[in-house]
């Protein structure tokens, strides 16, 4: 007989992520939800869509958050863990405020939420935080009795997360032409953020207060590498790049920007590069765009040999990472000693975000952590 996995106190398993448009008459609405309370007119904001115009407006993260869904209801289905698993969205149907309303009327009073983003960051971990208490806020006027809601640790390190980018890479390399692949650099790249939000994300164990998003992207980074070489018995040369800059041309963001680096390592004689999107759980936007459009047109503009490497969508190992870290903080919850599933220097530090953590510029209240008004 399968053995039944515990994850009480947790009667439900939330899959939060951001949301994207399902087709062109979606693509203002969706940025509008993006960009609330900032003032940007409507022509703007079809200038910046431009980039989901190119693809008929459809992003393709809706699509792979359903595949992530099934996913993970097959593999706890498979492993005995009867936790139902619920989908909302932080900008675009299925909206967040209304799967926690169909959760609370389903009976569900202890919900885990998985966010789509591994990293510590404020656009990455605290933003969730905060529109979980907005949606909270919202279901409390409602006058329903509201749920405790926690969201699972960072998971950048997991294993399971890790494995499936090594034989991305890997696979990524074996596509390179014969003569060039041993000397292919590998470039890790991740989404930009403003420097002072990079300086305070954290904490994190052996870097203070701060820094843990560039930190933990190193971590990753450098755990791909070494699988790499022990596989290929090669030791390619590797730097974190990041993408996808937007705001004010003033504000110092985190670089080198991927474009640039591909200028630089080419200059550089570096006969061919593989681009590893570390910084994305799947193939969304700024991966279809910021390198498989404009840095791949870069690439053929040096005459370089690029392969860009796949995200980890809804691989099986993934799943299975997604139940072990729901198993791992049912443990804690329930007082238990629990060995952290993590590899790599920066383990599982902090299952509740501390107070201040990852600070915005205007503060807003933050589900899930323990400056939580709903704790």
């Amino acid at each position: 007989m399968r053995d039944v996995l515990d994850a009480t106190p947790y009667d439900a398993l939330l899959l939060l992520s951001f949301g994207g448009p399902e087709g062109p008459d979606d693509v203002v609405p969706f940025l509008e939800n993006v960009t609330r309370g900032r003032g940007i007119p409507k022509e703007r904001l079809k200038e910046v869509g431009r980039h989901y115009f190119l693809f008929g407006g459809v992003s393709p993260i809706n699509d792979q958050n359903r595949a992530l869904l099934d996913a993970l209801r097959k593999d706890f289905a498979e492993h005995g863990l009867g936790l139902p698993i619920y989908w909302g969205n932080r900008n675009w149907a299925p909206y967040l405020t209304d799967t926690l309303r169909e959760m609370i009327a389903d009976g569900h009073r202890r919900i885990l939420v998985l966010a789509t983003s591994a990293y510590a960051s404020y656009s990455g971990c605290r933003q969730y935080r905060e529109n979980l208490a907005e949606s909270l806020a919202a279901l409390e006027a409602e006058g329903l009795e509201l749920p405790k809601v926690d969201k699972l640790r960072h998971y950048f390190n997991h294993p399971g997360f890790v494995a499936p980018m090594v034989d991305g890479v890997i696979e990524s390399l074996a596509e390179l032409p014969e003569d060039v692949r041993d000397g292919a650099h590998i470039a890790f790249s991740t989404h930009s953020i403003p420097n002072a939000s990079a300086d305070t994300s954290g904490p994190v164990e052996g870097h203070g207060e701060g820094g843990a998003y560039v930190a933990q992207h190193l971590e990753v980074a450098r755990l791909i590498a070494d699988a790499v070489r022990e596989r290929t018995g090669v030791d390619h040369p590797w730097q974190l790049v990041y993408q996808s800059r937007s705001g004010a041309p003033h504000i110092p963001w985190l670089e080198p920007d991927i474009c640039d680096h591909l200028e630089e390592r080419h200059a550089s004689g570096v006969p061919a590069v593989v681009i590893a999107p570390i910084g994305f759980v799947s193939d969304h936007m700024e991966v279809l765009y910021d390198l498989d459009t404009e840095a791949k047109a870069k690439a053929e503009e040096l005459g370089l040999p690029m392969r860009r490497s796949a995200t980890v969508g809804d691989d099986p190992r993934f799943a299975a990472a997604i139940r072990d870290l729901v198993l791992e903080r049912a443990g804690v919850e329930r007082g238990q000693e629990v060995t952290p599933c993590a590899l790599g220097a920066l383990g599982a530090s902090h299952n509740v975000c501390p107070v201040g953590c990852c600070p915005a510029r205007a503060a807003k209240p933050a589900a899930a952590g323990v400056d939580s008004p709903y704790a």
